[in-house]
């Protein structure tokens, strides 16, 4: 009786999982494993949001085997070893994974691939629409604009339809379930023994957080079903509005694979072609593309995870002692109302609205001068949805040195962007409760997006912290910072 090892990483589903129906079609027994490795850069080596939402995503995906007449088998260590290890002591024969595009886990991959040959190992793609290679410009070379990279994907989706067909659950798996073997087992463990959950020193807040999600690949397909029953068709106007539920939020469930962007998409069709989507839906439409666009950079362009893409930025004068600013930057204490609640709200949930991101994301780049890299770092750590490719794409993107990056001199002023995207105020009241609460009791008229404009007897009733920079006067430093890297 031949054993098929299917190692699940960024695709924890049962539908349209290449590697899972490969397995149960070539093979009598199926057993379905997870490696927490410690390999920097992979899955579970992200940021403690993201490894508080592993773990109830593995818990939810153990369910739905259990429904099946299995279990997630668990392990530890680095991959290499503990998939030589498992293939022994159950008798497998052969190994499918799904493939990762981040540098860490290739490298990791081919040399597993090179090294257990006995196990005939197969990797497939299960996490973007088209492969990294597939979508290339007519000379070989890699995109590094949108636009052209989405014409070309989106005309080869429309001329082979077949791309976007997700497979469904296999009907029957036969899966490996020995619970005496586990049991007895050196290998495999608990899901509480990976340690995923953060210790009890630091709190429960990950499950305060997590209160705002439900994970799991039914969740995300709900979550899906809904946004493009109602959301997508107000998504164009919708989707720049922190204070409503304007987005699809799909973003941590692609993140882990709890949904494809083939099935995100083909639900999204609904048998049309993408030419024949509304403009609501095309532009969201494009967001996957943008995804898709994210993972062509980071596997063609591997160093931007740390350096940026346009190299004159290797020179930028980022401010150095900048400890104190980062910290309130961190804590949505700046004194910049709607910065604070996109900080706040991500401290809370693991997740921040889009239009927030690139607001809160431009005022620590050029406002405080500090390197897109400490906040890429921020946002890895306490994201849900901290994918590597595009978080790197658009923290370089907001500093203006990364692919297609809006340039370094267009400088987001937050009370602006708040007044216009947050007119009413309704965003920051519910994250800012300090001006939720003064606001109640005294007019704040125009100045909610700027409280230190209020007349002095107002501000000194006001318990908010004042602005850590001027505004006017930090976009100028920013500017004559840039100036100086573009003279060199």
């Amino acid at each position: 009786m031949s054993v098929g090892i299917v190692w699940f990483r960024q695709d924890l589903r049962l539908a349209d999982n290449p590697a899972l129906t490969a397995a149960v079609r070539e093979c009598d027994t199926v057993l379905p494993l997870f490696i927490d490795d410690p390999v920097d850069g992979s899955v579970s080596r992200l940021g403690a949001a993201s490894r508080a939402w592993l773990h109830s995503s593995l818990a939810t995906l153990d369910a739905s085997l259990a429904k099946k007449g299995g279990q997630l088998l668990l392990a530890q260590g680095k991959a290499l070893d503990v998939l030589d290890a498992v293939a022994q002591e159950v008798g497998a024969s052969r190994l499918y994974w799904n493939r990762c595009y981040d540098p860490a886990s290739i490298k990791r991959d081919k040399r597993i691939k090179s090294t257990l040959v006995k196990l005939k190992p197969q990797s497939f793609n299960a996490s973007l629409l088209i492969e990294p290679w597939d979508t290339v410009k007519s000379d070989g070379l890699p995109y590094k604009v949108f636009t052209p990279f989405w014409r070309a994907m989106a005309r080869a989706l429309d001329e082979t339809p077949a791309i976007l067909k997700p497979l469904t659950t296999p009907r029957s798996i036969s899966l490996w379930n020995k619970t005496r073997q586990i049991k007895g087992s050196s290998v495999f463990m608990t899901l509480d023994a990976l340690e995923l959950e953060p210790p009890e020193s630091e709190g429960l807040w990950h499950h305060e957080m997590l209160t705002a999600w439900q994970t799991g690949e039914a969740a995300a397909m709900a979550s899906a079903k809904k946004f493009y029953k109602d959301g997508v068709h107000f998504y164009k106007e919708g989707r720049d509005l922190p204070a409503l539920a304007g987005t699809s939020r799909l973003s941590p469930h692609l993140h882990f694979g709890e949904i494809s962007p083939r099935q995100a998409l083909h639900r999204l069709l609904a048998g049309r072609t993408l030419s024949e989507l509304s403009p609501n839906e095309e532009v969201y439409a494009k967001e996957i593309g943008w995804r898709e666009f994210a993972h062509s950079l980071l596997y063609f362009f591997p160093k931007t995870l740390k350096d940026p893409l346009d190299v004159r930025f290797t020179r930028f004068p980022w401010v150095k002692n900048h400890g104190a600013h980062l910290h309130a930057w961190q804590r949505g204490m700046t004194g910049v109302p709607i910065v604070d609640a996109g900080m706040r709200e991500l401290y809370a949930t693991g997740w921040m609205h889009n239009r927030v991101r690139m607001i809160v994301a431009s005022f620590l780049i050029k406002n405080l001068l500090i390197s897109w890299r400490a906040g890429e770092a921020w946002f890895r750590d306490t994201l849900v949805d901290a994918d590597l490719a595009s978080n790197t794409m658009g923290w370089q993107w907001t500093a203006g040195c990364g692919a297609d990056a809006a340039p370094f001199f267009r400088v987001f002023n937050p009370v602006l962007q708040g007044e216009k995207f947050d007119k009413d105020g309704a965003y920051v009241k519910r994250w800012v409760p300090e001006i939720a609460e003064f606001a109640a009791i005294h007019d704040m008229g125009k100045n909610l997006h700027k409280p230190w404009a209020l007349d002095e007897v107002l501000r000194a009733k006001l318990s908010y912290p004042e602005p850590l920079v001027d505004l006017k006067i930090s976009r100028q430093r920013a500017l004559d910072a840039f100036a100086l890297i573009k003279q060199n």
